[in-house]
């Protein structure tokens, strides 16, 4: 697979929607997520993302403005569980938190959800989980999407990074661009290169999504050694 341009993924690309991006730092010592939120309309953009224990929750900026659809863009991106940390956009980091609490795998967990009922979009749902454990350190990613628009049926993907490699991460998003209805994201996650600096990744993220869709962006380095985790979080409401 060729390895991809993160930056010129999301500059040439107005509205990927929700976006997760997981791998390892280029010097081989983190393992490095991100998770971006956008929006088009105003209860999309009237969010912020705020920490809660060891994962983060959004929250409205602006509590008195009328949120609609608040249990599509209310939720727990990150939660950690043990040794993993659950990525996505949706409440299924609760379903797959408390599935994996009780023995299930990441998959099996994730058997109860299906995409968001937002018609016409039939938003997928991605999700990410990342195991960092006594110096070893793999992931894996999933979608959850209607059948090519199609509601009656859900197509489920899951994709396993055993080892991962030093500076490979991989990028996955809710929508391929802007549009109305807006096209599911199609194909497997995106290899894409990552650095070695959380700032420097935080930065090239931020200031490479679209400046009037985006929202907020979270970014965690978790020592593989050690399992010590730094965070950054930017809001574009503040």
């Amino acid at each position: 697979m060729k390895m991809l341009s993160l930056e010129q993924e999301l500059k040439e690309n107005s509205y990927p929607g929700r976006g997760i991006v997981i791998g390892k730092s280029a010097d081989g010592t983190k393992a490095v997520t991100a998770y971006f939120i956008m929006g088009r309309s105003e209860s999309s953009r009237n969010r912020v993302f705020v920490e809660d224990g060891e994962g983060i929750r959004t929250q409205a900026f602006d509590p008195s403005t009328l949120l609609v659809a608040p249990e599509l863009i209310i939720y727990s991106p990150v939660r950690v569980l043990g040794n993993s940390t659950i990525v996505t956009n949706g409440d299924q980091t609760d379903t797959v938190y408390e599935g994996m609490s009780e023995g299930k795998t990441f998959e099996e967990s994730l058997r109860v959800r299906k995409y968001e009922h937002d018609a016409p979009n039939y938003t997928p749902r991605i999700s990410g989980v990342m195991h960092v454990e006594d110096g070893q350190y793999d992931y894996s990613m999933s979608i959850l999407k209607s059948n090519n628009g199609n509601p009656d049926a859900c197509n489920r993907y899951t994709f396993a990074y055993e080892n991962p490699v030093a500076g490979e991460g991989h990028f996955i998003h809710t929508y391929m661009h802007d549009g109305n209805p807006l096209p599911s994201f199609e194909g497997e996650p995106k290899l894409v290169s990552v650095p070695d600096d959380i700032d420097e990744f935080t930065n090239l993220v931020w200031t490479s999504l679209n400046e009037d869709n985006k929202v907020s962006l979270f970014v965690r380095f978790i020592d593989i050694a050690t399992g010590k985790y730094e965070t950054r979080i930017i809001n574009k409401n503040v």
